[in-house]
């Protein structure tokens, strides 16, 4: 007798503890990036990952109305964007959505509240909104964000670059792709302009490897 209530008695706990974690999922935000793959070439030699320097154009909106926040194809000149992959320079859940893409993919990217603008939101985009952004890779390379790049480009190893270390890192980078040398000058300058704190002309290694949340 008290075995069969005792038994009894661990079903209903049991019962109640998986009600509770029912309930309590369905209270948790979702805090999950979706992605939906638009187009994907069917030779890939490399994906993106966290160091890589990407350029893409990327759209977002509003997930509630469809509303247009963001064009990369009007901002800027309308140049495709750089930046480093995984590092903060564009939003989290962008920067998750964007992980393992190929040159020449295409991706629709839903991004939560928490891991886009948050609770303030920023302007245009409202407190707590869901965005989605679609997104297409232009370029994919090994970014000058590693600190093993940091050493390649450190030809006399005082742990500082110069810009000419840098553009010269740059150079050989790119030597077998189709860059200009206004491409690769932007791409100079916008290192400089993210990571040369003090705005003495070097990138020391204490400045290089400190990543800063550069939204959009």
């Amino acid at each position: 007798m008290w075995r069969l209530l005792s038994c009894t008695l661990c079903l209903f706990v049991s019962s109640q503890i998986s009600l509770w974690s029912v309930w309590a999922a369905a209270d948790e935000p979702q805090e999950e990036v979706k992605i939906e793959v638009l187009y994907k070439p069917e030779q890939c030699t490399q994906k993106s990952k966290r160091g890589d320097l990407m350029n893409a154009h990327y759209d977002g909106y509003l997930a509630k109305d469809g509303t247009q926040f963001y064009c990369s194809r009007s901002d800027k000149d309308g140049h495709p964007q750089w930046f480093v992959q995984g590092v903060g320079q564009i939003i989290k859940g962008l920067d998750m959505g964007m992980e393992g893409m190929c040159v020449g993919e295409k991706r629709k990217i839903t991004v939560p509240p928490a891991l886009a603008f948050g609770e303030k939101g920023k302007h245009p985009v409202p407190p707590n909104a869901t965005v989605i952004f679609e997104v297409e890779v232009y370029s994919v390379t090994r970014g000058p964000r590693s600190m093993e790049a940091f050493g390649e480009m450190d030809l006399d190893k005082d742990k500082s670059l110069t810009k000419d270390e840098v553009r010269e890192y740059l150079k050989h980078q790119y030597k077998e792709k189709e860059k200009s040398k206004d491409d690769l000058e932007k791409i100079m300058t916008d290192i400089f302009y993210k990571n040369d704190k003090d705005k003495d002309g070097l990138i020391s290694a204490k400045e290089y490897n400190v990543y800063q949340h550069d939204e959009l």
